[in-house]
């Protein structure tokens, strides 16, 4: 898109935080290939970020300011351009913003100069990484005249190079977290068609525990919107949307899919199905073609995901489950479709799981997931982590319980604990940080251990 390339050609922008996801990467490149002047900025010292830095480092208007952040970094420039979890009260955001500088996240900054497109985009506490791949695949899989895109908080996906692919009449498909919306809302924009699909308390240590703040981002996805646009959501979260909403409201029914084929398991994912289908309603997609893409559909990586059987014990990789809220809703699925019934005592199932839990504190209360766990699950190996540390001073878990140092100490242990027809859950429940850099390496190490599997 030529008018993005003209648009950062000679700015200077900071990108506050780098890390080592590759987004930080991904738009200190786009921005340096189009003649931005850029400084990036981050807490990590230089060696913390070296395969980040490596990437970056043939750029001649790319310079580095690692270790910490440099307040000088944040004044007479053109655009700060930051990355999810900066702390709400940055002082240094706070003096870019006294200065009229304005900030971005990548989203945002793909919305503000992309063409005349569809934008819809989907948000929600859980839920959204399923809901936002299964409308890429009905879309793209059924939509031939118009080109369709995946961005937004997706694994290895550049949003900002979208720019210079996007043409006026695409449609982008975008998973918009808290902090995306966070930056949505300073360019007072929402996507034409927005799907929200749950709410609950969720990074409560980046919000302080207050709901409200939390909200009031994930707002955002229909804030902005118009008349002729349409927000889907899921039952629960009517009671959350303001009477002044002028888009056109529709409440997702699983009702309307009970013969819908689809292999993940759980109410809840189908309740993300009944989204995904509304959307693809939104393009005239025939339903017969709308079933057979569910039909064919593979599931999500990390996402109550079936990897095999081994030994007779089920395993399942429901990585990206880093709220308690989450790992109940995968228990609860995988006992509705795998449970038995307990000979001794009909009204009770029998306990099959061996869930593997644990890792750092998001300030989230454990009642219900203690509840679940002592009445569903077989036994529980806990990773190390704060909120770990967290469930067990401060909880009573009735069923054999064990720490292990590592992931594949846990992994061990749990097939230690399982029986044929049993069932291994790997579903954190918490954050990654700690023992990894983030969810995507703890998902890839688990992976790998059970792929080693003989």
């Amino acid at each position: 898109m030529q008018g993005s390339q003209e648009h950062f050609k000679g700015k200077k922008v900071t990108i506050m935080g780098l890390g080592l996801l590759g987004g930080g990467v991904n738009d200190a490149r786009y921005l340096a290939e189009h003649g931005a002047r850029i400084v990036v900025t981050d807490l990590k010292t230089e060696k913390q970020l070296k395969p980040s830095v490596q990437k970056l480092k043939n750029y001649k208007n790319v310079k580095f300011a690692l270790g910490g952040h440099r307040m000088r970094d944040f004044k007479n420039v053109d655009a700060i351009l930051q990355t999810g979890n900066v702390p709400i009260d940055s002082p240094y955001l706070v003096e870019a913003r006294r200065n009229r500088i304005p900030v971005f996240v990548s989203e945002s900054l793909f919305a503000k100069y992309a063409p005349e497109i569809t934008l819809i985009g989907i948000t929600g506490t859980r839920g959204k990484s399923m809901t936002t791949a299964l409308i890429y695949e009905i879309l793209s899989q059924n939509i031939k005249e118009r080109k369709i895109y995946l961005g937004g908080n997706v694994r290895s996906v550049s949003t900002l190079a979208l720019l210079d692919k996007v043409k006026p009449g695409d449609i982008v498909v975008m998973e918009l977290d808290s902090w995306a919306l966070h930056g949505m809302g300073d360019i007072k924009k929402s996507p034409q068609i927005s799907v929200f699909t749950s709410f609950m308390p969720d990074h409560m240590n980046y919000y302080k525990n207050d709901m409200k703040k939390y909200f009031n981002d994930k707002a955002n996805i229909f804030r902005f919107q118009k008349k002729n646009d349409v927000l889907i959501i899921r039952p629960h979260v009517k009671k959350l949307i303001p009477k002044s909403l002028k888009s056109k409201l529709i409440i997702a029914d699983v009702e309307d899919i009970v013969d819908y084929k689809f292999i993940v398991p759980g109410e809840h994912q189908r309740e993300n199905l009944a989204c995904a289908v509304e959307v693809a309603k939104q393009f005239k997609i025939p339903e017969a073609e709308i079933k057979k893409t569910v039909k064919n559909f593979k599931g999500l990586e990390g996402r109550l995901q079936y990897l095999k059987t081994f030994k007779g014990i089920k395993i399942y990789n429901d990585n990206n489950a880093t709220t308690p809220e989450a790992t109940i809703a995968g228990i609860r699925a995988l006992e509705e479709e795998n449970g038995e019934e307990n000979p001794t005592s009909p009204r009770l199932r029998r306990a099959r799981i061996i869930l593997i839990s644990g890792g750092a504190d998001k300030k989230l209360d454990l009642d219900l997931y203690v509840k679940v766990v002592n009445t569903f699950g077989k036994a529980v190996v806990l990773i190390p982590g704060t909120g770990t540390d967290k469930l067990m001073t401060n909880y009573k878990l009735r069923i054999t319980n064990e720490r292990a140092k590592n992931l594949k100490e846990a992994v061990k242990k749990s097939l230690g604990l399982a029986g044929r027809g049993d069932i291994i859950l790997f579903s954190p429940a918490f954050a990654s940080f700690g023992q990894f850099n983030n969810e995507y390496e703890r998902n890839d190490l688990f992976m790998k251990i059970v792929k080693s599997l003989k």
